[in-house]
């Protein structure tokens, strides 16, 4: 579902640093070479052809004298289905093998891939997933840094409805999708027929250790288009800017010494942060929670647990907000200072 908002504001440059496109496939694309296996290997075994191999692009050039990379490239742009055995994979995704070059599918390009977030369960079961055929479309083609990117979830959408999805979304629409997948660095979106990316410094104004914090797969959730890059098909989303800025005018709701009320939402080794507002964290340096030597921040504190604490310093420009609970449990009276 689309709706039209006001013009779009650009992004903001502080967030340039968060390249949603290199992040897209940057987790996947990291190899481990104690998990990849070969199809030279010697416990490989042959499996059966495929039921139906695709139809090459028309071309006067028999395909055996074209370049694989030009022959990739127009699959790609004839929206092509190919059928491929897996033959290896690594933590990020599947490896196949197409007229001599080595493509790679993304753990997130596949349908129905369980949700892992302990990379040996991921590993066991990408594992499984080797010596089977997948129906696959060619989404990218990088000649430079001989790249092949397959997706099975793009196999199952036709190239005019995608193309037409695309063309239609624009920076600042407001959509639902679906989550489809969970990875480090964000979250993925079915928007009906496309994929779109809330990388994980868009998903909250409050710190996010990981999507799963978050979202689940096959939540629904609203977003508001970032970016989109119709030649790659690629769409970035953001869940949080849906929301006002908790950071913004900051200064004017808290200022040092200020008495507040939150809940511990998580605690760390080298403190705890206190959520005052929604989406609005503050944070007790291990220092600030209490006099004495203890073990960690978990013997002073527990999340969920509420908590009045004292405002030490704010800085919206820095989304900055240290509190203090050490000088509430001895008694100290901020009004007398």
């Amino acid at each position: 579902m689309t709706q039209r908002s006001a013009p779009y504001e650009a992004r903001d440059p502080s967030h340039d640093d968060n390249d949603f496109w290199s992040a897209l496939f940057a987790q996947e694309e990291t190899l481990s070479s104690h998990d990849t296996q070969h199809a030279t290997d010697e416990h490989w075994e042959p499996l059966p052809p495929p039921d139906n191999k695709p139809t090459p692009p028309q071309s006067t050039a028999p395909i055996e004298e074209k370049n694989p990379w030009q022959l990739a490239q127009e699959y790609m742009d004839a929206d092509e289905v190919i059928r491929l055995r897996v033959v290896s994979y690594n933590k990020g995704g599947l490896i196949v093998y197409w007229h001599g070059l080595q493509g790679f599918v993304p753990a997130s390009q596949l349908i129905d891939f369980p949700q892992f977030h302990i990379e040996q369960q991921r590993i066991r079961a990408l594992q499984q997933w080797v010596h089977r055929w997948l129906t696959l479309k060619i989404i990218e083609v990088n000649t430079q840094s001989n790249r092949l990117i397959m997706s099975e979830r793009a196999s199952q959408v036709s190239a005019e409805d995608r193309d037409q999805l695309l063309y239609n979304i624009v920076p600042g629409d407001k959509l639902t999708g679906t989550v489809s997948n969970l990875t480090d660095f964000g979250a993925f979106l079915d928007l009906g027929g496309i994929e779109g990316l809330i990388h994980i410094s868009e998903l909250s104004w409050s710190r996010v250790t990981h999507p799963s914090k978050v979202l689940r797969p096959g939540q629904q959730t609203d977003v508001i288009v970032l970016e989109v890059d119709r030649n790659n098909g690629r769409v970035a989303l953001s869940r949080k800017r849906l929301k006002n800025d908790p950071w913004h005018q900051i200064e004017d709701r808290y200022q040092p010494g200020q008495i507040v009320e939150g809940v511990v939402s998580n605690v760390v080794s080298f403190g705890a942060f206190v959520q005052l507002e929604d989406e609005l964290e503050g944070l007790v340096h291990i220092s600030e929670l209490a006099e004495g030597n203890f073990l960690h921040p978990r013997n002073v504190v527990s999340r969920g647990e509420q908590v009045r604490a004292r405002v030490l310093a704010v800085s919206g420009k820095e989304k900055r907000l240290s509190l203090s609970l050490r000088v509430m449990a001895n008694g100290h009276n901020p009004e007398g200072d």
